[in-house]
């Protein structure tokens, strides 16, 4: 009789990688994949800890699996597995617990279990782990876009932070692995790789003689692949020699997210982030001036312990000042163990509520306004689903754009017209245009090749 599993994921875009890793080893012993909904000999529940509410959801997708079939093996990993397993053990009907780490041995563990029928936790302290735990994905079950995990964990700290205690510390992926990977995914037929990690743009920072600059300066050379995508990139590992790397490419897309948090520099104080608004402004500046289009977008947290109007009303005009091309906004949500927590000085939800709906708005008008930049221009977007019979898809801007188009498709590179600019989705009409050489802006490039001491040492920070 055949074996089935099932999947729930949530919290990040490095759970659904993982997930898919997982995945790939359940196939691989002879399993079918089912919806969450259906029985399945196995559940795999792969958590998140972010804040505590990611907590609850966690503990509230475990019970249902329980709760759907007794008789299944129910099996917990991710974040909120590592942090708290004992809670995770006190669920009556978990029979596997294995955290952020030894994912590859989960069908041995459930094998195990048919035999012995006693609970396993397989949690370890993860802050001893040292090397990145390959899990190779050779193709996604539902993606046109292929995600490729590049490092793992995280040494920043910040203090709202439970992530590093989740993931531990920095692992860099072996850059032959990584480059190996980018070949099977193209040989696959994506055109496009997202590099994605927990600190992404920190790879290297473990490594003797390599770093991100380098890692994509080899994904340059892979053969067939189109688009090249950081998932994130925190500004401090904007450096210089990133920015020429930037500059260069024929491949990296004309998108990046830069999470500021926060443009106060008392609130980055408080939150232990590792730069001024100066820096970053610098960085922004470089970015657009060096490629002009570039979409900038951004993760926003309002309501940090202390913030009063008026840094808040530093984020706002920064985020307005710079036209950023959409926000991602969240409340602050204390996370019980990080430093924020205990601060004193917690914001009340109601004026939480009113800075992310004032922030959501200027969003939504800046992303309007730089979809509107790229009326009558031509796009290559890949279509990556249909909706209600429309194909829709995002250029490399990270435009979402839909298109009256056939099924066959989707996943392709397909040039279009942006016809009605809009937000979240502009419209657009399919079109043949001849590929137009690239142009560098030399000048540029000759203006910026060297920077004073000054700035060497704040690329650094």
């Amino acid at each position: 009789m055949e074996k089935t599993v099932a999947f729930s994921t949530l919290g990040c875009k490095v759970n659904h990688y993982e997930t898919e890793a997982m995945w790939q080893i359940f196939k691989d012993a002879g399993y079918s994949r089912v919806e969450f909904e259906d029985n399945a000999d196995v559940f795999v529940v792969n958590t998140c800890t972010v804040t505590n509410t990611g907590d609850k959801k966690s503990r509230q997708v475990i019970r249902r699996a329980i709760r759907q079939n007794p008789d299944a093996v129910i099996a917990v990993s991710g974040c909120y597995a590592q942090t708290a397993p004992k809670e995770i053990e006190a669920i009556p009907g978990v029979d596997i617990i294995i955290g952020t780490e030894n994912r590859d041995k989960l069908i041995d563990y459930v094998e195990q279990y048919h035999e012995e029928r006693q609970p396993i936790n397989r949690v370890q302290n993860i802050m001893k782990k040292r090397t990145f735990e390959e899990m190779d994905v050779p193709y996604f079950t539902d993606r046109t876009r292929a995600t490729l995990k590049i490092q793992e964990g995280c040494n920043n700290f910040c203090t709202f932070c439970i992530i590093p205690w989740a993931r531990g510390l920095m692992r860099s992926r072996d850059p032959e692995k990584v480059i190996e990977q980018a070949e099977k995914l193209v040989e696959a037929g994506y055109k496009e790789i997202i590099l994605t990690g927990i600190h992404t743009g920190g790879y290297g920072e473990d490594l003797k003689d390599y770093n991100l600059a380098m890692l994509l300066r080899d994904l340059e050379k892979v053969e067939g692949l189109n688009r090249l995508r950081i998932s994130s990139i925190e500004a401090s590992q904007l450096t210089d020699e990133v920015l020429d790397v930037i500059y260069h490419s024929n491949k990296i897309v004309r998108h990046f997210h830069i999470p500021v948090q926060s443009a106060s520099d008392t609130v980055l104080k408080r939150m232990r982030r590792k730069y001024t608004m100066n820096f970053y402004e610098s960085r922004i500046l470089r970015l657009k001036e060096m490629m002009p289009g570039a979409a900038i977008t951004s993760d926003v947290i309002v309501g940090f312990p202390g913030e009063t109007e008026e840094e808040f009303m530093e984020t706002y005009d920064f985020i307005k000042k710079h036209h950023f091309s959409e926000l991602h906004v969240f409340p602050y949500s204390t996370r019980t163990g990080t430093p924020a927590a205990r601060m004193k000085d917690q914001i009340d939800n109601e004026t939480k509520e009113a800075r992310v709906k004032k922030l959501i708005e200027l969003s939504d008008a800046l992303a309007l306004s730089y979809a509107e930049k790229f009326k009558d221009d031509v796009l290559e977007i890949i279509p990556e689903k249909m909706e209600d019979g429309i194909l829709v898809g995002h250029a490399d801007n990270y435009m979402k754009v839909a298109v009256d188009g056939d099924e066959s498709l989707t996943g392709e590179l397909v040039k279009v017209k942006v016809t009605e600019p809009g937000y979240p989705v502009s419209k657009g009409e399919i079109v043949k245009v001849l590929e137009k050489p690239m142009v560098k802006q030399y000048d540029y490039l000759e203006r910026h090749v060297h920077t004073s001491e000054a700035a060497h040492m704040e690329s650094r920070i």
